[in-house]
């Protein structure tokens, strides 16, 4: 019909035009074309695009009708998103008036971003960012900590439409630029064979180890996930090789699911781009990006660390073997035939920590480098269906990253405008003066994995960073180590339910249980709960410190999580004596891991406590109270 024909063609259009628009953006073509565009305007406009795409990608309902409601809606969110764009460096010398020619424009505009976040984001954030608007409006005639400060309805309209403080500002800017450039580079590593080539190279090394799939799945999915920016993502991109492999050689499907799952998310949390998500810290705390990476790099290790020992474990206990080395590729074939696969990787970490060039620039030009390379290498054929498909899976992760960055823009205009960020930060700091800290963190990390149900890992950072962060640090809780803690539960969101979008995702590829692999990632990923709590008390787990605090927080931690994974064998659950081994592991590991808390973190005694229980533990593998064990 022709109606799907024009639908089409514009939404293929929208597509080329938000990838164009961010590449020339991040090339800085609009300086050298010496064409005054600012920041602004260009978020504006990408904002624009992105919901217009949205309206296409995500129709209402079916029928000729809708085809017209959304190539109608999507062209009124270009003029109104437009409309700012074209005036905004008029409209800053002209603050004072807020007539009907500013105001509707921006009220349809700000209307139709929360529709598309409906489509697109599904209920969670939309309910989020209308109740927030609905506060900046009523927020004055509540009482209490949650009373607001009166704003007349078209100030605060403006306010969201047209200043930095809102829509258009720093979140949107990061994500429209940093982020961007991240997703890009992923999408185009995976085009260009460059995420296969990863996954063959940790098969080559892991596979032949007894679980050695299992391992695969976690050595191919860290590197490809801290690059790709989406847990989800790097689920579809990676489990479809490794979770039959995995089930291949005899590991259930929840427990491959689990896995994969689990090893997608940690990816995020391990640098160096840690999902883009360590050039938004390093610009949201005006700090050295190389600061925060360093601070990421021990949970990292230790969380990694912690899951390998669980997948062998859980191999040791089923007696279950790798594949033969017939079945794995050879490491020097794969470096000889594909090593240029390599170029794109080795190139974004020579762009940024030798010649410090931008951080979106170098994953752009890494992302060139990627197709170059599987030109050369002929893993890719240059086709109209290729490009499609590309834009495509661009379109999946960078479109709602946009429009959950314009909510996040509206939520943070309400708390600057309101007072309501200050009122929320004092409450949980009552509660945290009254309950102790221990209970605060506890009930913020409760609050981080609800609101980062459901969102990508740099929309998660964005929400929580605004959100929460403020109310951890008045507690004296070093700024960096507040920022971890947040992102930290943040992303648990992808694992934990109700929602646990990476669970329920790597489960469907396994054909397995939804709420059993959810719970078995929970175990998998057991560090990721308890890490952020440790380097909130003790930050010299984040490199805070000298050599010594920082290898004993290290050791006590590592042991405390090998502890840990000890405890969880599922064999460990099927016999009386199981049961009393894992309650003896559980205490000697929060003896561990806590004894730099009591005892000090630069205290000797902290290795005696090591020493001597790493001895109980040891010891305690091999207790056999009861007369007979269950099988």
């Amino acid at each position: 019909m022709p109606l799907e024909w024009v639908s089409l063609k514009l939404k293929n259009f929208y597509l080329a035009s938000l990838v164009l628009l961010g590449m020339l953006w991040i090339l800085d073509v609009p300086v050298r074309l010496n064409i005054g565009v600012v920041t602004a305007s260009y978020i504006s406009l990408m904002l624009a695009v992105s919901i217009a795409a949205g309206f296409l990608l995500k129709p209402s309902y079916k029928g000729s009708s809708a085809i017209l409601l959304d190539v109608g809606l999507g062209l009124l969110a270009l003029m109104s998103w437009g409309w700012v764009a074209v005036n905004y460096i008029d409209w800053l010398t002209d603050l004072a008036n807020r007539g009907i020619e500013k105001w509707l424009p921006g009220a349809l505009a700000i209307i139709l971003l929360i529709e598309a976040l409906r489509r697109f984001c599904g209920s969670a954030i939309t309910i989020l960012a209308v109740v927030f608007i609905a506060y900046g409006f009523l927020g004055h005639n509540l009482s209490g900590i949650f009373e607001g400060t009166a704003v007349s309805p078209t100030r605060l309209i403006l306010y969201f439409y047209a200043d930095s403080g809102g829509v258009p500002g720093l979140i949107l800017s990061i994500v429209c630029s940093v982020v961007f450039g991240f997703l890009l580079m992923g999408e185009l590593m995976k085009t260009s064979g460059g995420g296969q080539f990863l996954t063959d190279i940790s098969l080559s090394l892991m596979g032949h180890f007894r679980g050695g799939p299992a391992k695969v799945s976690i050595v191919a999915s860290s590197i490809f996930g801290s690059i790709s920016g989406s847990t989800v993502g790097n689920v579809m991109s990676t489990g479809v090789v490794t979770i039959p492999l995995m089930k291949k050689t005899g590991l259930p499907g929840y427990f491959a699911a689990a896995v994969e799952a689990i090893a997608s998310n940690g990816g995020q949390l391990a640098p160096p781009v840690m999902g883009a998500t360590a050039f938004l810290i390093a610009e949201f705390l005006d700090i050295p990006y190389l600061e925060v990476v360093g601070a990421a790099a021990l949970p990292a290790v230790i969380y990694y660390v912690i899951l390998f020992a669980q997948v062998d474990l859980m191999a040791k206990d089923n007696n279950l073997k790798g594949l033969k080395k017939s079945e794995t590729p050879v490491f020097s074939r794969l470096i000889k035939q594909k090593g240029l696969h390599l170029i794109p990787i080795v190139s974004l970490i020579f762009l940024m920590f030798v010649i410090g060039l931008q951080p979106a620039k170098s994953a752009l030009i890494s992302g060139f480098l990627a197709i170059l390379a599987g030109l050369i290498l002929r893993t890719i054929k240059p086709s109209l269906s290729l490009v499609m498909e590309f834009l495509g899976n661009v379109s999946k992760t960078l479109i709602p990253i946009i429009l959950i960055g314009g909510a996040a823009g509206i939520i943070v205009g309400v708390l600057n405008i309101t007072g309501l960020g200050f009122n929320l930060t004092l409450g949980l700091t009552e509660i945290g003066a009254q309950y102790g800290l221990l209970v605060m963190l506890i009930l913020t990390g409760i609050i981080a994995i609800i609101l980062g149900m459901g969102m990508p890992t740099a929309a998660v950072y964005i929400v929580l960073s605004v959100v929460l962060a403020p109310a951890v640090i008045e507690m004296g809780v070093p700024v960096l180590a507040a920022h971890l803690f947040i992102f930290y539960f943040g992303l648990l969101s992808m694992i934990t339910p109700p929602v646990a979008v990476a669970s329920f995702v790597a489960a469907g590829i396994a054909e397995a249980s939804l709420w059993r692999t959810s719970f078995t990632a929970i175990k998998l990923g057991i560090a990721a709960y308890f890490l952020p709590f440790l380097f909130v008390y003790n930050d010299s787990l984040l490199l805070r410190g000298t050599w010594i605090e920082v290898l004993l927080i290290f050791l006590t931690c590592l042991a405390s999580g090998l502890m840990i994974a000890s405890a969880l064998r599922e064999a460990n659950f099927r016999s009386p004596n199981g049961i009393l081994r894992m309650l003896c592991c559980v205490c000697l590991s929060l003896v561990v891991g806590s004894a730099t808390l009591w005892l000090g973190r630069d205290s000797m005694n902290v290795l005696i406590v090591l020493v001597i229980s790493s001895f109980l533990f040891v010891a305690s593998q091999r207790i056999n109270v009861f007369s007979q064990e269950q099988n």
